[in-house]
């Protein structure tokens, strides 16, 4: 079985960062990657990065191949395309899938760099949505959302950010939220209550999605029960996000919200185990830059352990 001293789950940047400095540090070291590249959520930044001290980038895609380029430089070792099954902290292991194989890596320590992903609505044909390619980026996509009906669903920053931009070009945007109460920065919620391109509705859920070949309406249902069908061409779910925490969630203390509970240097509950990145409680707000930053305490702290053992 192969033996690492430190393996890393997930090549966003908190993990690139870990996995760079654990080979800085001289610690043996594996970061292992589901997707076919590294990067994470970078591949979700459409804007100019220009808040990352050193390094300016068009965009995500740009910042990533800086990153990426980076690791490969420092010549840290990788894995793509390699899906962790499971997890037994008992033993130390790690079950993993490469396309039809399956293997067994053993660790001293764990780095869990897991991420997030965007928080679902869990209603009938949301799935089949995804699955036929219907998301979008308010940002990146006016241009495809031009004269069509869309809905976004959510009361943060995203959903009004989004409805705001898409107001100009939709033929109607439609704000969706659960309640009365808005997560949104006031500058955002002013902004689009005062468009009349925004049709905002509160206290409702959708409850459904239809459409064969693409989105053709939703269901709503409101506080007081009342349902009906609304039409629509798109639907952009903007709930925020969820940490990917599945695999470990029942092994260390999380809170109520899925996040991995640590320290101030990152360990969790169990002693062999760390979590940095999205997947984790601080910081209290989230950046590429702190990603980095925590991924440089963990490699430290635990090139530390591994000199004094």
């Amino acid at each position: 079985m192969q033996h690492v001293d430190v393996l890393i789950i997930g090549g966003g940047p908190a993990g690139i960062s870990a996995a760079v400095w654990c080979k800085r540090l001289g610690v043996d070291c594996l970061l292992l990657e589901e997707q076919a590249q590294l990067g994470g959520q970078l591949f979700t930044i459409y804007n100019e990065i220009i808040d990352y001290p050193g390094i300016q980038a068009e965009n995500g895609i740009e910042m990533q191949r800086k990153m990426v380029q980076h690791f490969i430089d420092m010549g840290c070792l990788y894995e793509v395309n390699t899906k962790v099954i499971s997890i037994d902290e008992r033993s130390k292991t790690v079950k993993v899938k490469q396309q039809e194989t399956e293997k067994e890596i053993s660790y001293t320590y764990l780095i869990l760099a897991t991420g997030s992903s965007q928080r679902k609505l869990g209603v009938p044909g949301e799935q089949q949505m995804i699955d036929r390619g219907e998301v979008y980026s308010a940002s990146a996509d006016g241009e495809r959302l031009k004269g069509k009906r869309v809905a976004l669903i959510g009361g943060g920053d995203r959903a009004f950010e989004g409805a705001h931009l898409l107001a100009s070009q939709a033929k109607q945007v439609y704000l969706i939220h659960r309640s009365t109460h808005f997560k949104a920065r006031e500058q955002y919620v002013e902004k689009v209550l005062s468009d009349p391109g925004v049709k905002v509705m509160t206290d409702t859920e959708v409850t459904a999605i239809h459409g064969k070949h693409h989105v053709t309406s939703i269901d709503l249902k409101s506080k007081n029960s009342e349902c009906k069908n609304l039409s629509v061409d798109a639907v952009l779910i903007r709930l925020g996000i969820a940490p990917n925490v599945e695999l470990i969630k029942e092994k260390v203390t999380t809170t109520q919200s899925g996040l991995i509970v640590i320290n101030e240097v990152h360990q969790s509950s169990d002693p062999s185990i760390y979590a940095i990145g999205d997947a984790c409680t601080t910081p209290l707000f989230s950046s590429i830059s702190s990603s980095a930053g925590q991924g440089a305490i963990v490699a430290k702290y635990v090139s530390s352990l591994l000199k004094k053992s």
